[in-house]
């Protein structure tokens, strides 16, 4: 059974960085593509960067330029690093698995990581 395991949120000032973990259990990682999504209070769930299996990367518009992911293959995980951060990105961040079309391919959802803000 599937299972990701999010961590490495926090409160941030406007400016500030922060690096999140996704430890995947329960599927092929090293041929899966990975991805993060989140849901800010209020809204739906949106998709934020993709990985590929073989490293390629995809980032959703309001991310490009201060958001990175990366992975870690021998470790299941795959992590986002958040520099930049802006209030707009307070959010609860999930990473699931994450189809060419930027949709997640599992219903299933770890509890996520909180990401707050503050201007």
């Amino acid at each position: 059974q599937v299972q990701f395991v999010e961590s490495g949120g926090g409160l941030v000032q406007a400016g500030g960085s922060l690096k999140l973990s996704c430890a995947a259990s329960g599927t092929t990682f090293s041929i899966t593509a990975m991805g993060w999504f989140r849901q800010a209070p209020g809204n739906t769930r949106e998709f934020v960067a993709r990985i590929s299996s073989g490293g390629s990367t995809k980032y959703a518009d309001f991310v490009k330029g201060r958001f990175t992911i990366s992975r870690d293959n021998a470790k299941n995980t795959v992590y986002l690093e958040m520099n930049s951060l802006k209030p707009d990105d307070t959010a609860v961040y999930y990473c699931n698995s994450v189809s060419a079309l930027l949709v997640a391919r599992y219903d299933y959802w770890g509890q996520g990581t909180q990401v707050t803000v503050s201007s």
